[in-house]
Parts: C-alpha cells; structure tokens; sequence
C-alpha cells in the first residue's frame, strides 16, 4: 500500500515537465512516507509525452496514464484517481503555479482526522479582472448553494482520502466540487493557506468560457446532494406550482361560464370570451402534468439505476463487529 498518490493532469506542458518532476521529487522525498506520482497527459499535442516518458524511466515513482485525445481536466483526475493505489490522494496543476512544497502542510491537516483538505491561494498570483475576480464570485455562489464554505474551490492543490472519493464519479468540470461531494456522503472538510506562484511556462489553458460550464455544473451537484434519490421532490413541486393555478382558473372559468348562463354576469362572459384566460389555463395545467410526469420518470431512472448496479443509497464510515456473548447453560 502506498501512502501517498500525487496525481496532476498534463496538457501541453512541455516547458514545465522537467522542472514540476524535479520539484516533486525533492519535496515528497522529504516526507519520510512511500508515495507515487501519476502524470495525467491529457492528449499533449507538443512534446509532453515523449518528456514523461524519459523521465519515468529514470524514476520508480512515476507512472503514466496517456490519453488518445484531449478529455478534460476532470477526466484527467477521475483517470488518475482510479489508478491511484496511495492512502491520501493529493492532486495539483502541472504548471508549478501550486508549490508541491505545501503538499506536508495537507497531508498533516488530514492527520488531524479530516477527509478533504483544500488548498487556500490566499495571495493569488494572477489577474484580477479575468481570472482572480470571477474564481471569487464563483466561490461565494459555490460555498452558498452547496453549504461547504470554502475560500478557494477553483485551487486545485488538495487532499483527499482515498476512500471518501473512490464512489465519486466525476463529469464535466465537476472535479472543483469534490469537497462539497465529499461533505455530502459525511466527509470532514477544512482548507489550509498555501503559496501560488505566477506561471513561468506557456499560457493558461482556461478562460471566462469555463466560468459558464462551472455554473452548469453547479446546478447538477446541487441536484445530486439534495434530490438523486428522490427527484420527484423537485420535479413534483414545479409541477404543482404550474397545475394548482390551472386548476383554480380552470375551476374560476366553470364557475364564470355557469354563473353566465344562469344569470347573465359580465364577469362570466368576460372570462369565457377572452382567449388569454382559456390559453393560460390549458398551457398552467399542461406544464403541472408535464413536470409531475417527468418526475416519475425519474424516480423509475433512479430506482433502476440503484438496483441494476446493486448501489446503495448510504455510505459506510467504518464496520465494528464484536465479540458476540456465548451462551450460558
């Protein structure tokens, strides 16, 4: 078993490869503990690979996972993760913008008992208006809607135990929200202050247009933690917030036309006659059964998706089996 996997996901990092396997080596040497770096390469298209690769066959501690094209920096930690043989799982960026000198400071963060520990970029290194500014209101919104209140979710040098997150599966840009998964199943998550270096080498591969997709993704987490296992809660809802007032105007409408014919009210032909009232209330009921409906058929998916894979809905911290008493005669 080892006690540490370091896992970095790797795009076109080819300037940086040397210097990041250099730093590695001599700040995990140091850490008197067995670990492992597993480099993600993310379908490099520049000299990336073939510079992991000389490199792994000059150090025990490295493995390699390459991929056929460029997934994502998601897939890239979701790959590395489920290689991963160590303990404590840490993860951080290639372009040495993390110091892998701040990997002790989580790592005796998590001796303290906690299952996630998030890296603080406290004194950020980068541009204010693109970068520091949206990964700010990001953070806020984030750590409002999941309740996990972090000051840096977008900090990718964390530590995770490895199995509070071996049932994680990750999609999208969905690997900045692992603590907050992490906390949902139980997890114990706190965030420590490390450094943040400006990038030396090449240019950043993330613009504002991931800024929407984490927003996306924001919407699905908050879904998962609150309603996977009962989505009929929220689907049911919408609906009977569009089908009560259809109903009401339907009822209204009966009502109106009755009371037009039997006594001749305005009111009554008013809300006969006009179109808008007919349209709202057929297109009120309609989207009330449409939700309702959708969220049956949820509630089948999830159903079918728990018992076809045998999955449980709860997750077990530990086991403790004792001694049962022997019967006396």
């Amino acid at each position: 078993m080892v006690a540490v996997s370091v896992v970095i996901p790797v795009y076109n990092e080819e300037e940086s490869v040397d210097a990041l396997c250099d730093k590695l080596s001599t700040s995990l040497s140091r850490l008197n503990r067995t670990y492992e770096i597993i480099l993600v390469d993310d379908g490099s298209t520049d000299r990336t690979w073939d510079l992991l690769a000389a490199r792994a066959a000059n150090d025990a501690h490295i493995r390699l996972i390459r991929f056929r094209r460029n997934f994502g920096q998601t897939a890239a930690m979701s790959a590395g993760f489920h290689h991963a043989k160590g303990e404590i799982i840490v993860t951080l960026d290639a372009d040495l913008q993390n110091d892998p000198d701040d990997i002790p400071l989580l790592l005796d963060r998590m001796d303290q008992g906690y299952d996630v520990v998030s890296g603080w970029r406290r004194d950020r290194k980068d541009p204010f208006i693109h970068r520091r500014l949206p990964s700010m209101l990001a953070n806020g919104l984030i750590s409002r809607i999941t309740g996990v209140h972090l000051h840096d979710y977008g900090c990718t040098l964390k530590a995770y135990r490895a199995n509070v997150i071996q049932d994680v599966h990750l999609y999208g840009e969905m690997h900045r929200f692992i603590p907050a998964l992490a906390s949902w199943v139980g997890g114990k998550v706190d965030e420590v202050v490390v450094q943040h270096h400006a990038r030396q080498y090449g240019q950043s591969k993330y613009g504002l247009s991931r800024t929407f997709r984490v927003v996306l993704d924001l919407i699905t987490v908050k879904f998962l933690m609150r309603y996977s296992l009962g989505p009929m809660q929220i689907f049911g809802k919408i609906g009977l917030y569009f089908l009560l007032p259809g109903v009401f105007l339907f009822a209204l409408m009966i009502l109106g036309h009755a009371s037009y014919l039997l006594f001749g009210t305005e009111l009554g032909s008013e809300l006969v006659k006009r179109p808008f009232w007919l349209i709202s209330t057929v297109m009120l009921i309609f989207l009330g059964m449409q939700f309702i409906s959708m969220g049956l058929l949820a509630e089948i998916q999830i159903r079918t998706y728990h018992e076809a894979q045998n999955k449980r809905t709860y997750v077990i911290r530990e086991l403790v089996d004792g001694s049962r008493p022997q019967a006396t005669v």
